[in-house]
C-alpha cells in the first residue's frame, strides 16, 4: 500500500500521462469559463484533504510523459525524471501554473507582530489544491516604511520556488487608496523573471466597488476584477470576481479572501487566499494574478495599529 498522496507502483506517476503526450491532473478540471460548468463552493475544496511537508511531482519543471517501464525501475519515493524541454513562452520557473487552475496563499503567523504589533514583513506560502507548497513569498522593505506607512507603504516582494530560485519580483509603489482621490491609485508591477516586466495590476477609480484591471506587460487591459461594496469577511469569505476585458459577462475566475476563523481574524495579521483561473490562461497573467491578490491583502485585509485597513480604503 503507498503513503497517501503518492503513486503505488501498479499506479502511474502524477500527473497522469495521456494519449498524445499530455498531461491531466488528478482533480476535476472544472471551473470558471466553462459553459454549463457549476462555479465551485467557496475556498476551491476539490475534496483532496493537504498532506503536510510531501514534495511536489515535476515542480518546478514542465511534465513530461514518463515511461511505466522507467518507472518502476526507479526506487519507490525517488524523484522523477527530470524534464526535458520547456513550454514556449513560459518564463523558467513557472512551468508548474500550467499544470493548474487554482491556487491557495496562506500568509504566515509573525510572532512579534501578533505580540507586541511590531510591524513585520509579510510572508506568505503558496500552495495547489493538495495543501502542498509549490512557492514562497516574502516582503522587502525597511523598518520605518513598515511602521509609518502601514498598509500603504511601498515594497518588493519576493516570490520563490522550491529550490530557493527567484522566479517573480512585485513591485508596489506608495500610492493613495481614497476614492475621493481619482489620481494616484494603486498600483503593482509584476515581473518574471525579475527584471522582465509581464504585467501591471491597476486600481480603477470607482465610490462604491474595489475595480482593477489587469494589464500585460504594454499596459493593455486584459481583465477586469472586481469586488463587493463592502470588502469585509465577517464570518465568510469575501469574492473578487474575475471577468474579461470589459468587465461584462460571467466570471472566469475568483480571487477569495478566505475566512480563518475569529481568534486568527481578530487578533492575527494573517490571511488566506485561493486564486481560481482557466487551466489554459496564460501563465504570464496567473502570475498577474497572484500579484492582485497580494495587492487585494495589502489595500483591504492589512492591520494598522488596532484597526484593519479595509475600513478606511473607500471612505
Amino acid at each position: 500500500m503507498s503513503g497517501p498522496g503518492y503513486p503505488s507502483p501498479h499506479q502511474p506517476p502524477y500527473p497522469m500521462p495521456q494519449m498524445g503526450g499530455h498531461s491531466m491532473p488528478p482533480y476535476p478540471m472544472g471551473g470558471y469559463g466553462e459553459p454549463g460548468q457549476a462555479a465551485p463552493p467557496a475556498g476551491f475544496q476539490v475534496g483532496y484533504q493537504p498532506v503536510p511537508d510531501q514534495p511536489v511531482m515535476y515542480q518546478p519543471g514542465p511534465v513530461v510523459p514518463v515511461s511505466p517501464a522507467s518507472h518502476h525501475d526507479q526506487p519507490y519515493g525517488a524523484p522523477l525524471a527530470a524534464p526535458v524541454s520547456v513550454p514556449a513562452g513560459v518564463p523558467p520557473g513557472l512551468e508548474y501554473l500550467t499544470q493548474i487552475d487554482q491556487i491557495l496563499i496562506h500568509q504566515k503567523v509573525e510572532l512579534l507582530e501578533a505580540i507586541i504589533g511590531f510591524e513585520t514583513n509579510n510572508q506568505y506560502e503558496i500552495k495547489n489544491s493538495l495543501g502542498q507548497k509549490i512557492y514562497s513569498a516574502t516582503e522587502k522593505n525597511d523598518c520605518c516604511t513598515r511602521n509609518c506607512c502601514g498598509a500603504l507603504r511601498s515594497f518588493d516582494m519576493k516570490i520563490k520556488d522550491n529550490a530557493d530560485r527567484e522566479v517573480i519580483r512585485l513591485i508596489r509603489p506608495f500610492r493613495c487608496v481614497s476614492c475621493w482621490c481619482p489620481c494616484c491609485l494603486q498600483e503593482m508591477e509584476v515581473q518574471a523573471p525579475p527584471g522582465t516586466t509581464v504585467g501591471y495590476v491597476k486600481q480603477d477609480w470607482n465610490p462604491c466597488y474595489p475595480k482593477f484591471s489587469i494589464q500585460g506587460a504594454n499596459k493593455e487591459t486584459v481583465m477586469k476584477l472586481e469586488g463587493p461594496c463592502l470588502a469585509c469577511n465577517c464570518c465568510g469569505d469575501v469574492n473578487f470576481e474575475l471577468k474579461g476585458k470589459d468587465g461584462t459577462g460571467k466570471p472566469i475566475g475568483r480571487i477569495s479572501k478566505q475566512w480563518s476563523g475569529l481568534l486568527k481574524e481578530v487578533f492575527t495579521d494573517t490571511d488566506s487566499f485561493g486564486i481560481q483561473f482557466p487551466l489554459d490562461m496564460d501563465v504570464k497573467m496567473k502570475a498577474v494574478l497572484m500579484g492582485a491578490c497580494f495587492l487585494i491583502d495589502f489595500m483591504f485585509f492589512e492591520k494598522v495599529g488596532d484597526t484593519n485597513q479595509r475600513n478606511t480604503v473607500f471612505s
